[in-house]
């Protein structure tokens, strides 16, 4: 092993390359921070999205502390991640800072309450895609994968049966791609109709964005397919294409 390492630095040193035995990780923030309802899950959320980074080579940073909002601070990430995120949560100035984020290439993705969040920010609401209205009672239903292109939906099957709490939206930004939509014939109280986005992407402001209305149950983060579906997310937000 030792030769192997001595002969890949002396030809790193004879082409000019610097000489690594490792490369730096890419790396993602996860923001948690609420200012109205808060979810039990999010704990265990944050721990199966580290897994995730552990098991695919990105780093991940969690935090409920609204001050690492900076221009600076924020050039680490690849993505960030509003993991049911409620209320309104950063200041102007730290609305400013995540507005250059995405305008230079940034990504979000938006897991759950993430549409909970920030009702006076207009900007928000184009980067989420929606706001959230309401919600019945947590029970199964079924949602129907409209596009199995993308990376945050490529394993799931055609309908996606799950027990969830399924959130009814307004503000829908008509410019979202939608990914799957809820079929509200397969459970009670929803309000969106025939066309009901649930999932979701669209490039925006020079960057990335994503998000699933799934996620509210603690249940969903030991769900090998649901951890999958929010790793496409993460991966597209990321600009990772596989």
């Amino acid at each position: 092993m030792k030769t192997i390492i001595k002969f890949f630095s002396l030809l790193c040193l004879l082409t000019g390359v610097a000489a690594t035995t490792a490369h730096a990780k890419d790396a993602i923030l996860v923001f948690s921070k609420t200012a109205g309802f808060r979810h039990k899950s999010i704990e265990v959320g944050k721990a199966a999205i580290a897994k995730l980074g552990e098991e695919n080579n990105f780093s991940v940073d969690t935090t409920e502390n609204a001050a690492v909002f900076t221009t600076d601070n924020l050039k680490k990430y690849k993505a960030v991640v509003f993991l049911s995120t409620t209320g309104d949560i950063l200041n102007a100035e730290q609305q400013a800072a995540f507005e250059q984020y995405i305008k230079k290439g940034g990504g979000f993705v938006g897991i759950h309450a993430a549409a909970d969040t920030e009702y006076e920010w207009p900007w928000y609401n184009q980067l989420v895609g929606a706001y959230f209205l309401s919600h019945p009672k947590q029970q199964n239903a079924e949602i129907e994968i409209v596009d199995k292109k993308h990376l945050a939906t490529k394993n799931l099957p055609d309908r996606w049966k799950r027990y969830d709490e399924w959130y009814n939206y307004k503000s829908i930004v008509p410019e979202v791609k939608v990914l799957g939509k809820l079929d509200e014939k397969t459970y009670e109280g929803g309000k969106n109709g025939d066309n009901h986005p649930f999932i979701w992407y669209r490039s925006f402001d020079g960057g990335r964005t994503f998000y699933t209305g799934a996620g509210h149950t603690d249940e969903s983060y030991s769900d090998p397919q649901f951890l999958q579906h929010i790793l496409g997310g993460i991966k597209y937000a990321m600009g990772r294409k596989k």
